[in-house]
């Protein structure tokens, strides 16, 4: 598994969202975008950091970050974790696993001695000219928010 680093240019991606509206990097140009990958909606760590980043969303925008948050769910069950936790901000049914492998978070995981292929908990910061600024590989779930503020 090669993730990407900070100073690389961005992948090029183009996904659909929970409402089936399209979401491309050349979208957020200009813009600082956080790309956050997470295992599975609606599990215990997925919701803390989803709620974290609400929680934190009014400040994010402020400092000047869009959200897209990147699974391999459904657009149903991505709309059913919006609805359900009140998020304001797209999250993208990468059910193919394009924006995924484009990414590097697609690949083999341990846990309870077995492996198998997974998600990793991943976060990339986006400048505005789509140059990865940051990427937080250790995401706390309960206080993701303030990793991503703390290099703003």
């Amino acid at each position: 598994m090669k993730t990407l680093e900070v100073g690389q240019k961005a992948p090029e991606f183009k996904a659909l969202d929970q409402a089936g509206n399209t979401h491309q990097l050349s979208d957020y140009k200009g813009k600082k975008l956080v790309v956050f990958f997470y295992p599975k909606a609606s599990t215990p760590g997925c919701t803390w950091e989803a709620c974290n980043l609400r929680d934190n969303y009014a400040e994010l925008k402020a400092k000047g970050f869009e959200l897209l948050g990147v699974s391999a769910d459904s657009a149903a069950r991505q709309q059913k974790f919006i609805e359900k936790n009140n998020l304001p901000f797209p999250l993208l049914a990468d059910e193919e696993k394009e924006v995924l492998n484009a990414f590097g978070v697609w690949g083999p995981k341990k846990f309870m001695g077995r492996t198998y292929d997974g998600i990793h908990r991943m976060t990339f910061v986006i400048d505005e000219q789509g140059v990865i600024s940051d990427v937080i590989s250790k995401v706390k779930t309960k206080d993701h928010a303030a990793q991503i503020l703390e290099k703003a």
